[in-house]
Parts: structure tokens; sequence; C-alpha cells
């Protein structure tokens, strides 16, 4: 009997020390914990700016042309307002009507015209072309302060000049035709012509002369072409 013991004994302390159990004091050995992968944040596809619309490129509106017919209150030349008149409506101007009396001016033909605003208070920036209209009435501007005003701005603001008939000698009077090429009423008037001269213009008897931006004519026979060559000159 205490040999079977003592076999278990020594079979006991044989299996504790052969390691197949932690021995006393021995820490188990801990399996490391996989490492936590680190997410990377996807990269976000650019969107490419929306692009500015550009609006269509818009044809500018020309804007309408603004004629002062300046008349005299007495003894205009009928034919040297109505046609140029007309000439410039068809071309789809605004016109105005210039008088040294807003009372209805009268030509001397019957013609009758209600002025809109009067030749001293005309301002020559609201108007693309400054126009005298002739007939022996005219002659009451020939040294008339604002009529020679009137034709000084027009030349200083880069505007249309125009006379026909008895009126280019306005436009002598006040210094606007000095070295220019004019013409003047065409019945052998030979005041007129000494007038044109008298300013510096030379004088050619054309039916319509134009020298840059001043146009002259000589008389009713020629007023539609007078008319036709301002609104030639407008429309450049």
């Amino acid at each position: 009997m205490k040999k079977h013991t003592l076999f278990l004994l020594v079979a006991f302390l044989t299996f504790a020390m052969s390691g197949c159990g932690p021995g006393p004091g021995t820490a188990p050995t801990a399996t490391p914990a996989a490492p936590t992968p680190t997410s990377v944040p996807p990269t976000p596809t650019p969107v490419p700016p929306t692009p500015t619309p550009v609006p269509p490129a818009q044809t500018p509106t020309p804007s309408v042309k603004r004629v002062v017919l300046i008349i005299a209150h007495e003894g205009f030349a009928d034919p040297e307002y109505t046609e140029p008149r007309a000439v410039f409506e068809a071309a789809g101007f605004e016109i105005s009507v210039a008088s040294s009396s807003l009372e209805t001016a009268t030509g001397g033909r019957g013609t009758q015209v209600q002025p809109d605003v009067l030749v001293s208070d005309v301002v020559v920036g609201d108007y693309d072309a400054v126009v005298f209209v002739g007939g022996m009435g005219c002659m009451e501007y020939w040294d008339n302060p604002d009529a020679h005003r009137i034709a000084q701005e027009a030349v200083a603001e880069g505007k249309v000049l125009a006379a026909i008939c008895a009126a280019p000698v306005i436009l002598a009077r006040a210094g606007m035709l000095e070295g220019k090429q004019a013409t003047v009423a065409n019945s052998g008037w030979q005041e007129g012509i000494s007038e044109l001269e008298a300013g510096g213009a030379t004088y050619t008897g054309a039916a319509v002369e134009r020298d840059g931006l001043i146009i002259t004519a000589n008389g009713p026979s020629a007023s539609r072409q007078f008319g036709e060559t301002i609104v030639t000159v407008l429309e450049e």
C-alpha cells in the first residue's frame, strides 16, 4: 500500500514539472489583438464649376436723330421748309420748329406753321442738326445774336449746320463760313455772294454744297436735294 502511494506521488510531481500547464507565478501570454485598420475617407470627385451664362450680344438701337428747323415768323420760303421736312419725316427724324415768336408763322405762299420753341431758347445740344430756312423773311436773323449763337454752337459741338437760299448769309455773318465752300440764292443775287465772300467763304454756285458738316443750298428748286444731303450726313 505504501509503495502504491509513493508511486502516485512521484507520477504527480513528474507531470507538474513537465511544463504542460502554467507554472506557479507565470502569467499567461496574451495573444496580441489584430490592429484595427485606419479608415481612409474616400477622395471626393471634383465638381466642375457651373459656367456663368454669357448673354447674347445685343445690337444697339440707333438713336433717333433730332433736327430743328429755324424759320422766319413772316415770309419764310414755303418749299424750303415743307420739302426738307418731308424728307426728314420719311427718315424717321424728330423735328422741332423754332421762330422769333410762338405765334403762327406764315410763309411767303401762305403755309402756316406753329413753332415749338423760340429761337432765343434753342439748346443746340438737344439736336443733331440745325437748319436755317430761307426766304426773304430770314433777313431778320442776319444780325440776330441768338441765331449767331446757334450757328457757332452747332459748329463747336460738331452738329450738322445747314442753310438755304438767303439763309447762308446768317452763317457768314456768324463767322462760320471762313475757309468753307458755300452757295447762296441763285438768282444772280450779288449781295448774297458778296456776303459769303466777306465771311471768308468760297462761293461755288452749286445747287447744294457740302463742306464737312456745313451744308448750303441755293433756293427752292434745291429744297429736296438739300434735305436728302442733310439726311445722308446725319446717317454717316
